[in-house]
């Protein structure tokens, strides 16, 4: 039979009086409201005619215990032998009239798992009062509960609750008080699991023929003591298994991280046995510059240099790392296993590990915030999180983007901030040092969090506006004293960063990283299934920069998410205007209507040009859409799978997921082997040729499309420095507009066009005597040039430059500079 929506629950121990007027003010209320609904009578052993006063109504079900054993007894019966989805807990005395279920119903639309009724909170009405001693024994004992054991409830011993259906179950088959303490026990077990709670305000009256005795606030407060005390529950009582558990298998925490791990080494599989000899194909130069950034961080950190600086690249003006993405969080503490395995080893394990953790953390935060209880729900949600498309695409070359282990918990905080946590001060102290270290793994990747809570937070604001007055009230407060405790940590980083040496004011990208309209609803070129690598290639920079490619069936998906759970669930409303509004400023600043020569503004072009946004590649702003729609498809499969749900439905809407999920799943990255260093570098030949403080002039210097002599320098140690390299730097001259690489100077102009254009340039003595000042500006010892494809032409090009053949040493060719003859 289909489980009805509400189950009410009324304890009674000899309620003869009382309890059928309540039963029939119970029964009218809900005959009225209409529903589906059940009502359950836990009889505690009354030696009364309350057994037969249930009796006379067939509509009610009676449930009884052995003898009287307390009201928490009574209730644990009467819970357990309910099916709904949601159940209400009231009093026989019915001192919360049921027309104040609408409020407590509201709350849990809104995504609570409980609704407390207060007579403790603005805006309760109180109509009768109890007797002054019982309101003063009230008041203490509520606040050593607050005290002791569950934080932020003002009032819980009012008997009017309304609780989420399999969630109460679990807590009551938890319990173990046989008292009046058992609303203290089970909402503290709703406050361990993560599972909000609201404290709403009722009109309450005080009803005569009150069952408690003096002697029960004893009993009460011995009760207190053994919550805090003891561990582990009665052996001799029957556990109560939820019905949510019976038919259908739950996903603990460590089987979904292993399932995280697994799908991470999947995806790295190519390069799991070798890392140090496969390059990711799709990486382009990107992983010789990350390997260089650890090892070179590491050789700062051993040799106790700047961290932040080093002009082993870039030689002589050198390079502010701190204004790269080095990832100091990372890089610094795995210095000892840089040194030990090399940095290939240790970006490979950043990589493997990094995804996982990121998914893990992610299905943290929406097992406890969306779907509690609902394992496979949030185990969905989090590998859409992680493992989207376009995360997938960062995932060939930036780490700064994958791990993101740090976003769900400072989102966490947030959260906790906004509903008014029971410990503000600790939340934004935490809140404060997670910020700074997210800020040491990746600026841009907490630049682009802030802008998903900004959206969110305008949203929400939206559709719960009352919501969003009660977040005031203290998170303003805790994010400034987060702010207080993150920028002592972070303040001379980030002014080294933004005024130190080789520091720049913004890094312009080309209007072609904005994300087309298409790219949203077409499949990214490591779809396993659906990729189109051409199609994907046309609507993206490059295939590390695939930052949409959701894919239309999702998109489809996601709309239909929102219009089924539009009404029940606000925090979907916002959620899906999150979504909708990162997508949208993806587009950029113009946005061209797909199949057509028309161009419209966008939202980005209020926002482009502004401090810090100038940086940031506007396509990647659809990165925020990943975890948005990974919560979307949670809250889905948390709907589809709860009790009460047809089968028909549930198995349409889970295909539905499935068939919208299938076209996402990638396939493993592509690698390939690299070429084997030179043993010129690897034997130390270069010691010969290149003395102390002099640089090495590899052919052609590395950039932006050809890093590989970066690892030549850390296969030798980091004992020469190059000149140009492969990072972010001012243009120069004045101008502090940041670029990608070194301008170029005469020599490596012509270096780069017999590179690129297959031509050997004749250089004339004019030409000569440049190249003789640019070697002497990098302080050169000597120019090498290692294996390629342009291998010979590249060598005609330097003899050009030298005036006279080089020498062949260790696989490489060698033109040693000390000799002033050797450039007539």
């Amino acid at each position: 039979m289909t489980p009805p929506d509400l189950s009410v629950v009324i304890p009674a121990y000899d309620e003869e009086r009382r309890l059928g007027r309540t039963l029939d003010a119970v029964l009218r209320y809900l005959r009225d409201a209409g529903g589906s609904w059940e009502v359950v009578v836990a009889d505690d052993g009354s030696t009364d005619g309350t057994p037969a006063l249930v009796a006379a109504r067939p509509e009610v079900r009676l449930v009884s215990g052995d003898r009287h054993r307390g009201k928490g007894h009574a209730l644990r019966l009467g819970v357990a032998a309910t099916t709904g989805r949601r159940i209400l807990l009231t009093d026989a005395d019915l001192a919360a009239p049921m027309e104040e279920l609408a409020v407590l119903e509201k709350a849990l639309a809104d995504g609570h798992a409980a609704a407390v009724g207060s007579r403790a909170v603005p805006g309760a009405a109180l109509g009768r009062r109890q007797h002054r001693v019982r309101e003063l024994l009230g008041g203490a004992g509520n606040l050593l509960i607050r005290a002791t054991a569950v934080p932020g409830i003002r009032d819980t011993q009012c008997g009017f609750k309304l609780l989420d259906g399999d969630k109460a179950r679990a807590a009551f088959a938890a319990s173990r008080v046989d008292g009046w303490a058992i609303d203290v026990e089970v909402l503290r077990h709703f406050h361990r699991s993560g599972w909000p709670v609201a404290e709403v305000p009722v009109r309450w009256s005080h009803q005569p023929g009150s069952k408690i005795r003096p002697s029960d606030y004893a009993r009460f407060l011995r009760d207190l003591v053994r919550l805090r005390v003891r561990r582990t529950p009665d052996r001799d009582r029957p556990r109560v298994r939820p019905t949510h558990d019976r038919d259908r298998p739950r996903i603990r925490p460590a089987p979904a991280d292993a399932l995280f791990l697994l799908l991470s080494l999947a995806l790295y599989s190519g390069r799991l046995l070798a890392p140090d000899r496969r390059y990711l194909t799709d990486s382009l130069q990107d992983q010789y510059q990350w390997e260089w950034f650890f090892a070179v961080t590491a050789d700062n950190v051993a040799h106790l240099r700047n961290p932040l600086f080093t002009d082993l690249q870039g030689y002589p003006d050198g390079v502010n790392l701190m204004a790269n993405t080095v990832m100091p969080g990372l890089s610094v503490p795995l210095t000892p296993l840089t040194l030990l395995l090399g940095p290939a080893l240790t970006l490979a394990l950043v990589m493997w590990l990094g995804l996982a953790a990121t998914a893990s953390a992610w299905y943290r935060l929406v097992l406890r915030r969306l779907t509690p209880g609902r394992p496979a729900a949030a185990t969905v949600g989090a590998l859409l999180a992680a493992f989207a498309p376009p995360m997938v695409g960062h995932a060939n070359a930036h780490p700064n983007f994958t791990l993101l282990f740090m976003v769900p918990p400072i989102i966490e905080r947030v959260l906790r901030l906004a509903e008014g946590t029971d410990r503000p001060a600790r939340t934004a102290v935490t809140l404060g040092l997670m910020t700074a270290y997210q800020l040491f793994l990746g600026e841009e990747a907490l630049l682009l969090t802030a802008l998903g809570l900004l959206l969110f937070a305008a949203a929400y604001t939206a559709v719960r506006p009352d919501a969003a007055r009660s977040a005031l009230r203290g998170l303003p407060r805790g994010l400034a004293v987060a702010a207080a405790v993150c920028l002592p940590l972070v303040l001379y980083p980030l002014t080294w960063q933004f005024s130190g040496p080789q520091s720049y004011t913004g890094l312009p990208h080309d209007p072609a990283g904005a994300n087309s309209p298409l790219a949203l609803l077409s499949f990214a070129e490591r779809s396993l299934i659906a990729g189109d690598a051409a199609r994907a290639n046309a609507l993206s920079v490059n295939p590390t920069e695939q930052n949409a490619f959701y894919g239309w069936p999702l998109a489809l998906l996601a709309c239909a998410v929102t219009a089924a759970l539009w009404r029940r669930r606000p925090a979907v409303r916002a959620l899906a205007a999150t979504a909708a509004g990162a997508a949208l400023l993806s587009l950029g600043p113009r946005v061209p209507v797909p199949f057509t020569d028309t161009v419209l503004p966008g939202p980005w072009g209020l926002l482009d040009g502004l401090p810090l946004l100038d940086s940031v590649l506007v396509g990647r702003l659809a990165l925020i859409c990943a975890p948005v729609l990974g919560m979307l498809l949670a809250l889905a499969v948390a709907d589809l799978s709860a009790a009460g749900r047809r089968a028909g439905v549930r198995y349409a809407g889970l295909a539905a997921v499935a068939l919208a999920l299938l076209p996402l799943v990638p396939a493993p990255l592509r690698s390939e082997p690299r070429p084997e260093v030179p043993a010129f570098f690897t034997s130390g030949a270069w010691r010969s040729y290149v003395r102390d403080g002099e640089s090495l002039v590899p052919v052609p210097l590395p950039d932006p499309t050809d890093a590989r002599a970066l690892r030549w320098q850390i296969a030798a140690g980091f004992g020469f420095r190059l000149p140009g390299g492969y990072f972010n730097r001012p243009y120069g001259d004045g101008d502090r507009t940041g670029v990608y690489g070194v301008p170029l100077r005469y020599t490596a102009s012509v270096l780069v066009d017999a590179r690129d254009f297959g031509a050997v340039p004749e250089i004339d003595a004019a030409g000569r005597e440049q190249a003789r000042r640019d070697f002497a500006y990098w302080n050169a010892g000597a120019v090498v040039l290692g294996p390629g494809p342009d291998e010979r032409r590249l060598r005609a090009a330097v003899e050009n430059l030298v005036g006279r053949p080089g020498s062949r040493v260790g696989g490489v060719w060698v033109w040693d500079l000390h000799n002033d003859s050797a450039m007539p």
